[in-house]
C-alpha cells in the first residue's frame, strides 16, 4: 500500500490523528487575518464593476494586427483626457477581437471613436466594429435577482441541515459559507478583476461546493456521535475530530480534482486564449473551491464542537471522560471511534468490574478455590512375590 492509502488508513482507524478541532484558535486567527486582508483589499481598491452592472458602451473591434495599447490610445484621443477606456483582448474561434468598454456616450461620439479606431486598426468600420449601449438597470436586475436567490438559497439551507443534523451545524454551515464568500470577494478587489455576471454565477457556484464539503464533514460527525452521551469514552470535541480525520483525505481528494479543471478554465482560457469570462467565471470557482475546502475543515467543525460542548449533557460527559482517564493514571486521551449505542460503555473494558472475568455469564464471578498445600500422591499396592 501506498503512504498516502496507509495515512488515510490510520487517519479513519484513529492511529494517526491532528488535532483540528483542539487548535480552533490557530484557524480563526488565520481566518480572521484573510478577512481582514479581505475588507482591506475592498475599501482600498473596492470591487471593479463591469458594464453590465454599471451601464456604458462597448464597442468591438475585430483585427488580427491591431495592439490593446493602439486601440486605446485610438479611443483615448477620441473620447479626450475625461473618460479612460477599457480595452480588453478577446481571442475565440471566429478570430482576434478587441473590447473597447468607456461611459455611456452620445451617437456623435461613437462616430467618432469608431472612425478612430477604424484608422489605428487599418479595418473597415462599417464592417468590423460593432458599437452597443448597455444600461445599468439591466446590471440592477441581475443584481435584484442573485441576491434574492442567495437569501432563498441560505433559507433552505438552514431548514434542511437543521432537520437532518440539528441547528448547531446550520450556524457552522452559515459560518463557513460567509467566511467563503467574503474571502472570494476580497481577492477579487485585490486582483482588480471586473464583477461580471459570470462573476455572480462562480459565487454562487462556490456556495454548493462549500455546503457539499461541510455536509459530508457533518454526515461523519453525526456517525461518529451517536449515543456518545451514554458514555465515558471520548467526549463530542474529540469524536468530531475524529470525524474530520475520517473524512480529510476525502475532502482533499475531491478538492483536487475540483481545481484541476478550474485552473485549466483560469490560465490556459484566460491567459493564452484571452477569454475574459472564463476568467472571471474561473477566478471566483478557483479560490471559492479552494477556501471552501479549508473552512468545512478548520472552521465548520470547530464552531460546532464549541456550541456542542456548551450542553450541559456534554459538559457532564467531559466530566466522566476526565474522571476516567484520572482513575487509570492520567494516561494521556486516545480518540478511537465510539461504537455509536448506549451499550458502548458496557462494552468498554475500562467500565466493567475489575473483579469480572470475560469469559461465563453476564455479572458472575468465579471464586477461587482454597488452596489445600501440595497434593498427596496415592500410595502404591506392593506385589507380593512368587516364591
Amino acid at each position: 500500500m501506498s503512504r498516502l492509502g496507509d495515512l488515510a488508513a490510520g487517519l479513519y482507524k484513529g492511529e494517526v490523528s491532528f488535532d483540528f478541532v483542539g487548535r480552533w484558535r490557530l484557524w480563526y486567527t488565520i481566518s480572521a487575518v484573510l478577512l481582514i486582508l479581505s475588507l482591506g483589499a475592498l475599501f482600498v481598491n473596492s470591487l471593479k464593476f463591469g458594464v453590465e452592472f454599471e451601464g456604458g458602451s462597448v464597442l468591438t473591434v475585430s483585427s488580427e494586427t491591431c495592439t490593446v495599447e493602439e486601440a486605446r490610445d485610438a479611443a483615448a484621443d477620441a473620447l479626450g483626457s475625461e473618460i479612460v477606456p477599457i480595452v480588453t483582448e478577446l481571442n475565440s474561434s471566429s478570430g482576434r477581437s478587441l473590447r473597447i468598454q468607456t461611459e455611456a456616450l452620445t451617437p456623435a461620439l461613437t462616430n467618432d471613436v469608431t472612425d478612430a479606431l477604424a484608422d489605428a486598426c487599418g479595418v473597415a468600420a462599417a464592417d468590423q466594429i460593432s458599437a452597443q449601449v448597455i444600461g445599468p438597470s439591466w446590471g440592477e436586475q441581475i443584481t435584484q435577482k442573485a441576491l434574492t436567490g442567495l437569501v432563498v438559497f441560505l433559507v433552505a439551507i438552514v431548514i434542511y441541515l437543521s432537520v437532518m443534523f440539528e441547528w448547531r451545524m446550520a450556524v457552522g454551515a452559515l459560518v463557513a459559507l460567509f467566511h467563503d464568500v467574503f474571502i472570494t470577494v476580497g481577492i477579487y478587489a485585490l486582483v482588480g478583476f471586473e464583477v461580471t455576471p459570470a462573476t455572480v454565477i462562480g459565487v454562487l457556484t462556490i456556495l454548493g461546493y462549500s455546503l457539499y464539503d461541510t455536509v459530508v464533514v457533518f454526515d461523519k460527525v453525526k456517525e461518529n456521535t451517536r449515543g456518545l452521551a451514554g458514555g465515558s469514552r471520548m467526549t463530542y470535541s474529540e469524536a468530531a475530530n475524529l470525524a474530520v480525520n475520517q473524512s480529510l483525505v476525502r475532502s482533499i481528494n475531491t478538492s483536487v480534482v475540483g481545481l484541476l479543471p478550474v485552473a485549466a478554465l483560469l490560465f490556459v482560457g484566460a491567459y493564452v486564449l484571452g477569454a475574459g469570462t472564463l476568467k472571471d467565471l474561473a477566478l471566483a470557482l478557483f479560490v471559492g473551491i479552494a477556501v471552501g475546502t479549508y473552512s468545512s475543515i478548520f472552521i465548520a467543525t470547530p464552531v460546532v464542537a464549541q456550541l456542542k460542548e456548551r450542553e450541559p449533557a456534554m459538559q457532564a460527559l467531559s466530566k466522566r471522560v476526565a474522571a476516567r482517564r484520572a482513575s487509570r493514571g492520567g494516561s494521556a486521551p486516545t480518540i478511537s471511534q465510539p461504537k455509536g449505542s448506549a451499550e458502548a460503555a458496557a462494552q468498554d473494558p475500562g467500565t466493567t468490574d475489575p473483579g469480572s472475568t470475560d469469559s461465563g455469564s453476564a455479572g458472575t464471578q468465579q471464586k477461587p478455590r482454597p488452596s489445600s498445600g501440595p497434593r498427596k500422591q496415592p500410595k502404591r499396592s506392593k506385589k507380593r512375590k512368587r516364591k
